[in-house]
């Protein structure tokens, strides 16, 4: 009886030497309880732009744990992705396993490389909680998924992703760090934007993605960009007007009934020449100088029918925000730079561009080159 007894013991021991070990369950931000590995080694990325984000808490170490992405992070914010591969050329050897978008995400791809943890976004790029089989089939194959926000939700969920990170990548006191950096600088705004009474906040028209269609106008109303505009004290027109996150407002609508504030998000990148032929994009990110920026907006905001706007005709209520602040933890930074166009008398005393430059100094293995926000006129905020 004791030969058997020892000999199921050394079994037991075995089979638990052999099994991953699976640290507590954690609550992802799709809500779902998950178990994930204690060490996760070999991750896949729903979406590669969350690189910057993961080096908030990985810092040099970021590129180790990759074992797949998608390329979005190197298609949409090439320049971006320039500074990091610039930094860790090992980047451009990590899988890709997809192009860009949910439906081309490679489940072969993933089970091949041995990944052990998948981090996808609710929605976006890359699969979301809705691909339910793909979510299935990853986890009968061993893989653990978690969902994070930094679109649907962001100024709440921002926080509340990073400290799941933080959970899964055993980087709790990092996660922590940041949360601390994030939620005082945003009180900053908060707590002077209370102050402001209703009829003083300006009503706001975000422009999304400035050049990228023919036709006017693509905003963003209840999520994304569109969440910073009352978070900093203003009123989002397409908010009041669209449901959902978002859509399209004609450029007759403006025009009739004209919004106090006229704001761009910027998809052109460093290093793109414009010519008069091509759409006018907004250009802001990592490489791009103030004067070029501001140049870019002005041709951006001189096409027939939008410089009628009364709020782009007055330089000082025209303004471009670069466009990937929408799926970043970089997003307080926009909120403060919104807020203190918004009201720069009231608000005078935020400063956005230190916040840029310490989140940089504190949380990113690359260095801060680049310009993020540009007013019309001349001195910006």
């Amino acid at each position: 009886m004791t030969t058997r007894l020892s000999r199921l013991c050394g079994a037991l021991l075995l089979w638990l030497l052999a099994t991953p070990a699976l640290a507590a369950t954690v609550t992802d931000l799709a809500g779902r309880t998950v178990s994930v590995p204690e060490r996760a080694e070999a991750i896949v990325l729903g979406e590669s732009r969350y690189i910057p984000a993961l080096a908030i808490l990985e810092g040099d170490a970021v590129i180790e744990r990759l074992a797949g992405l998608l390329p979005d992070f190197e298609q949409t914010d090439p320049a971006g992705y320039a500074q990091y591969l610039a930094r860790f050329p090992a980047l451009a050897a990590v899988p890709r396993v997809g192009h860009a978008s949910a439906d081309s995400f490679s489940l072969e791809s993933v089970l091949a490389m041995g990944a052990d943890l998948a981090i996808f976004s609710l929605e976006g790029h890359g699969p979301g909680a809705r691909n339910r089989e793909l979510i299935e089939r990853l986890e009968r194959a061993g893989v653990a998924v978690v969902f994070i926000d930094f679109r649907q939700d962001p100024l709440r969920n921002t926080p509340r992703s990073m400290a799941m990170l933080g959970e899964v990548l055993g980087r709790r006191a990092e996660a922590e760090r940041f949360n601390r950096f994030y939620r005082e600088e945003l009180a900053k705004v908060s707590e002077a934007v209370a102050a402001i009474p209703e009829r003083e906040r300006p009503s706001v028209f975000l422009h999304s993605r400035v050049g990228l269609h023919d036709g006017c106008c693509e905003t963003m109303a209840d999520g994304m960009l569109g969440r910073f505009i009352p978070a900093a004290g203003g009123r989002n027109v397409a908010a009041e007007r669209l449901p959902g996150v978002s859509g399209t407002l004609s450029l007759e609508t403006l025009i009739s009934e004209p919004p106090d504030r006229y704001l761009a998000t910027a998809i052109g990148s460093a290093g793109r020449q414009v010519s008069d032929n091509e759409r006018p994009y907004v250009v802001l990110g990592a490489g791009v100088d103030e004067a070029t920026a501001r140049r870019s907006l002005a041709r951006a905001t001189a096409r027939p029918g939008l410089a009628a706007l009364p709020a782009i005709a007055n330089p000082e209520r025209a303004f471009a925000l670069w466009h990937h602040f929408y799926n970043t933890p970089l997003n307080v930074v926009a909120v403060q730079a919104l807020a203190r166009w918004l009201h720069p008398e009231r608000l005078a005393h935020l400063e956005p561009q230190r916040t840029l430059a310490t989140f940089y100094r504190r949380f990113q293995p690359v260095e801060l080159d680049g310009t993020y926000w540009v007013e019309l006129a001349e001195g910006t905020p």
